[in-house]
């Protein structure tokens, strides 16, 4: 009943941007969907086309080779509460993040800019949930905020471990939202506390806030549109946000809920038009912008300059912001001068304080590019914690003295322990002992220093690469892959002996069904101009990929030799395959 109570509460509250009747006016207005929101899946749909007959330079056996395989089918966990399994089918009905971000591939003919509705519209959808800025601000929950290119999630994994150290269980967990998740939705809300290194909340919890908000969303709506709308109508997805919006309101539900106090919120895309940005200054007590580089233009620009207002969104007047400066100055003014525009306090730490720091050794999130990462989350979790009544002792505690050497024993314990899904992870198959590693990379600068941390492990035996990235240029984030490995290997273009450039769909083609593999195809061929000996192969699906893999280790573990893996290019592609190797 407390959290009916709570709701009630909030409802009739006006909406922070608009007066009561504005509101009901927009309600009307949208009568399923907001603008931005309102599209239908058939225009999304993949063409189909004859795949592509590539020779390739390895074979695999007939049974392997051959199609249609008989796809493994995965009965769901039976033991699910009736909450959580009508959860996941209200969520598989919502409009997916895809189809929102293809809207910005052409622009609008007026000149319109899409993002403009952002804000206002996710405001409309967190009154429908009976919630507002104001209501979040006066729970006492305090966020850090994460936005960036790359390094977000790490970051928001250190700085949720570290806070995690700094709480006091079983009644203060510390919460944290990120995305996206790769094998279970509930991967984007974790519930720490010193006991619980991972915390993805239960599913209980998570099939209870997900049926809250959208139980309160239908009412809502009833009452908004009265007779004139169906029941079904108002019981279904057209009175919901798309995916991610929905996910963000069920998060903050949950941290109110569970009585949350201290929280890390990442950011979807961008910042200033990024949906978790309805939190106020009230709401935030620090801000993190991580390293920047190219990536969905279409929303946040071509350039980085462009992407670092973006960004920069997040700041927020008497908040301090913490970035490493950037190396290149015009990037640096356009942070500077967004910090200036929102009254916040841009704290910009050296690359030569973080070269200079030793770092914490150990951790589970690995890379060579983690200790800027690390850096990042000691000045936001110091500055949330002190803002929040912390006393630190010793130089630590001293505002203009300290420095990364001097972080106490928790903050070390917090970044070795902290963990994050498909992020430099090192998963080694219990079977057969091959060593998988994943990272959902796909940007450039990223695909660059994953290719140095695989190269970094080193290894004589077989090394193998698992790659897709269907939505961008094959040729620029493969080329930087192996640019990065190759040079970490001192030159050498002999790190991986074979590849697999696989769809990302996780079981092969339905009978009939043809699936388009020019990419895969364009991408075996940059390989083979790279290095004609590493033998490649393109696949369909990732079942037939592992199976393709699982011959290969068997073979060479047959021979005495270690086999290693590398998978990434895509956060979808890591998801499937941590599914595939741990069913």
């Amino acid at each position: 009943m407390a959290l009916v109570r709570f709701h009630l509460s909030f409802h009739s509250q006006p909406n922070v941007a608009e007066p009561q009747l504005r509101m009901r006016a927009i309600c009307r207005s949208f009568s399923r969907q907001p603008a931005i929101s309102t599209i239908t899946n058939s225009r999304f749909q993949q063409p189909s086309f004859i795949p592509s007959r590539v020779s390739t330079s390895f074979s695999l056996p007939a049974y392997i080779s051959s199609h249609p395989r008989r796809p493994i089918h995965i009965t769901p966990n039976m033991s699910s509460s009736v909450s959580y399994q009508k959860a996941l089918s209200r969520l598989s009905a919502l409009q997916s993040n895809l189809a929102i971000t293809s809207l910005f591939t052409v622009p609008l003919p007026d000149g319109t800019d899409r993002n403009a509705a952002a804000i206002p519209e996710m405001l409309f959808w967190l009154s429908r949930a009976g919630l507002s800025p104001e209501s979040i601000a006066s729970s006492g929950l305090k966020c850090v905020h994460v936005a960036g290119t790359k390094g977000k999630g790490s970051v928001s994994a250190f700085v949720g471990s570290i806070l995690a150290q700094y709480s006091n269980p079983p009644t203060q967990k510390v919460g944290v939202y990120t995305s996206p998740h790769l094998v279970d939705q509930r991967e984007r809300i974790s519930l720490l506390s010193p006991q619980e290194k991972e915390g993805m909340i239960d599913e209980e919890k998570f099939g209870k806030y997900v049926n809250l908000v959208w139980d309160t969303m239908t009412a809502e709506a009833r009452k908004q549109l009265g007779a004139e709308a169906k029941e079904e109508e108002l019981e279904g997805p057209g009175t919901k946000p798309f995916y991610f919006r929905f996910l963000t309101i069920v998060a903050l539900r949950a941290f109110l809920g569970e009585g949350v106090r201290d929280a890390v919120v990442e950011c979807g895309i961008g910042g200033e038009y990024d949906s978790t940005n309805v939190l106020t200054e009230k709401s935030v007590s620090a801000a993190v912008v991580t390293q920047l580089g190219i990536d969905h233009v279409g929303m946040l620009g071509d350039t980085v300059e462009k992407i670092a207002w973006h960004k920069a969104g997040i700041f927020k007047r008497g908040v301090k912001a913490f970035t490493i400066r950037h190396p290149r100055e015009t990037v640096g003014e356009v942070l500077r001068e967004r910090a200036r525009e929102k009254g916040a306090e841009l704290v910009e730490i050296g690359e030569e304080e973080v070269k200079g720091w030793k770092g914490v050794e150990g951790g589970m999130l690995q890379g060579p590019f983690q200790k800027g990462n690390m850096a990042l989350a000691v000045y936001a979790a110091r500055e949330h914690l002190v803002k929040t009544g912390h006393k630190f002792e010793g130089r630590f505690g001293l505002d203009e003295e300290w420095g990364l050497d001097d972080i106490p024993d928790k903050f070390v314990k917090g970044l070795r322990e902290a963990s994050l899904r498909g992020r430099c992870e090192v998963v080694r198959d219990g079977k057969d002992g091959t060593e998988w590693l994943v990272d959902g990379a796909h940007t450039e600068d990223s695909l660059a220093g994953v290719g140095e941390w695989f190269a970094s492990r080193g290894g004589d035996g077989l090394r193998v690469l698992v790659f897709n990235q269907q939505e961008r240029d094959p040729k620029i984030l493969l080329t930087a892959l192996l640019k990065g490995a190759e040079k970490e290997a001192s030159g050498s273009k002999e790190v991986f002996t074979h590849a697999f450039f696989t769809r990302n769909e996780e079981l092969p083609p339905k009978e009939g069904e043809k699936r388009d593999q020019s990419v895969q195809t364009k991408a075996l061929e940059i390989m083979k101009e790279y290095n004609g000996e590493v033998e490649s192969r393109v696949s369909d699906n990732v079942q037939l990929t592992i199976e393709g893999v699982k011959y290969l280790t068997a073979k060479a573990r047959a021979e005495g030799k270690e086999c290693r893996v590398l998978a990434t290019g895509s956060f979808h592609l890591v998801g499937t395959v941590l599914k595939r190797i741990s069913a």
